[in-house]
């Protein structure tokens, strides 16, 4: 990951440095709020970025650290802007590369980054999305740090005099007393100094007196029409809809179109936004991207193939176009689920699961289109975050046994929903009973 970064970084520095710079924006100052993010960070390298999406905690309040930032901002080109900013909060710094001693709540966390925005559209826009890239540095209670943070974000343009900026980043560490997280601001900025642009003086021409009735620059010798104002480029006749063609000789004058048509538009017979010329179906409504046919339905289900994950075997719209699986295969997967057994408090399986087990092997072989959805639940009882680990290594202790009697991998998918998603109240033996189970869901697409 830090390859990457920094190969976009040199990059990024050369495209700035040799493209072509006629605008720059003026130096600005300003001020923000930020929000420090560590955990949800450490989440995603436990687990995965799905996970964290699907537990909700990817921009959770709750997780972050509020602070405050100032920015410089200056612009390098069209497309480039330099940004240092500077950054405070009161944290407690997740470094495993500092001792207890060192750590602790309500200390200073400040960094100084500098870098560029390299922007998708340039400053004449109200808004713009950029990407980010920089390096800096980091201190907390004594101990310096490097990082070097990558992300994205939208600038919105108020006249060219401030612009509101909101910036979501995520920090890779760079040497050993840094610590991966999210950074997210929201800043405002000001230019310093006026706009200065020089008006250059008028040049003095001797007057001529030329003919020209209807004053639109060309002389009535050579104006085709010298009592309505045109443009030169159509000898001095209107163009009323702006397409080339004088009105005159323009079939459709108030209505752009081509000298193919006398002026007016590419007919379009079946109203489907794809002109006749370029629609293999003139008489039938359809969309751009199958050259103005219909989206076609292979399998002719009422499911087009572009939403059907069965495109050449009929099947039903609730199911995404594949055929339903029989309620009576359901019942057996869904009894061979309540019927798997863990030691207590571990993912160990024990053996009077194999039965029930047995019999999911045998359907999926039986049906080799068929896969699997996994997913484990605990109770409530002791943390979520273990739970959480728990949930999963049973769905995958699950798959495990499973591959072993010759089902492949790719038919399967594992989840851990730890206590998060109760069958049943937790306060009483019962529930808590119920609600430490595995669940398992047949698909065929």
């Amino acid at each position: 990951m830090k390859k990457l970064y920094f190969s976009i970084l040199a990059i990024a520095v050369f495209t700035t440095c040799f493209s072509q710079n006629d605008y720059k924006k003026r130096p600005a100052f300003g001020f923000g709020f930020v929000h420090y993010d560590f955990q949800t960070a450490k989440d995603i390298r436990a687990t995965s970025l799905g996970s964290v999406i699907r537990a909700k905690n990817l921009f959770r309040f709750s997780r972050m650290e509020p602070g405050l930032s100032l920015n410089y901002l200056g612009g390098v080109g069209n497309y480039a802007d330099f940004i240092a900013t500077l950054s405070a909060t009161q944290v407690d710094y997740p470094s495993r590369n500092l001792s207890n001693a060192d750590l602790g709540s309500n200390r200073l966390l400040s960094d100084l980054t500098a870098g560029l925005n390299l922007k998708l559209l340039s400053d004449n826009y109200w808004v713009t999305p950029f990407i980010s890239i920089a390096l800096g540095a980091s201190s907390y209670n004594g101990y310096f740090a490097a990082i070097a943070p990558i992300g994205a974000g939208l600038q919105v343009n108020f006249f060219d005099e401030a612009f509101l900026i909101f910036n979501s980043q995520y920090r890779l560490p760079v040497t050993q007393n840094a610590t991966y997280h999210f950074y997210h601001s929201l800043s405002i900025s000001g230019n310093i100094g006026n706009n200065k642009t020089e008006i250059p003086k008028a040049v003095e021409l001797p007057v001529v007196v030329i003919k020209d009735r209807d004053g639109d620059g060309v002389v009535d010798s050579l104006d085709a029409c010298p009592d309505i104002a045109g443009p030169a480029s159509l000898n001095g006749c209107p163009d009323r809809d702006g397409d080339g063609i004088a009105d005159i000789k323009d079939s459709c004058p108030d209505v752009a179109g081509i000298p193919k048509y006398q002026g007016c538009p590419v007919p379009d017979t079946d109203k489907d936004g794809v002109n006749d010329e370029n629609d293999k179906c003139p008489n039938v409504p359809g969309v751009a991207r199958y050259d103005g046919c219909p989206i076609p339905d292979t399998d002719k289900d009422g499911v087009n193939d572009e939403e059907d994950k069965c495109p050449n075997e009929p099947g039903s719209a609730s199911n995404f176009g594949c055929p339903e699986i029989k309620q009576e295969i359901i019942e057996k997967v869904n009894l061979a689920a309540r019927n798997v057994f863990f030691a207590s408090g571990s993912a160990k399986l024990l053996a009077k699961s194999n039965t029930s087990l047995n019999n999911v092997v045998q359907i999926l072989t039986d049906n080799p289109t068929y896969k699997v959805d996994i997913d484990g639940h605990t109770d409530s009882t002791g943390s979520a975050e273990k739970n959480h680990v728990l949930s999963h290594d049973r769905a995958n202790s699950v798959k495990a046994y499973l591959i072993s009697k010759g089902i492949d991998e790719s038919r399967m998918t594992t989840q851990g929903f730890g206590p998060d998603k109760p069958i049943a109240p937790n306060k009483t033996v019962a529930g808590r009973s119920k609600n430490r189970r595995v669940e398992m869901k047949l698909k065929n697409y």
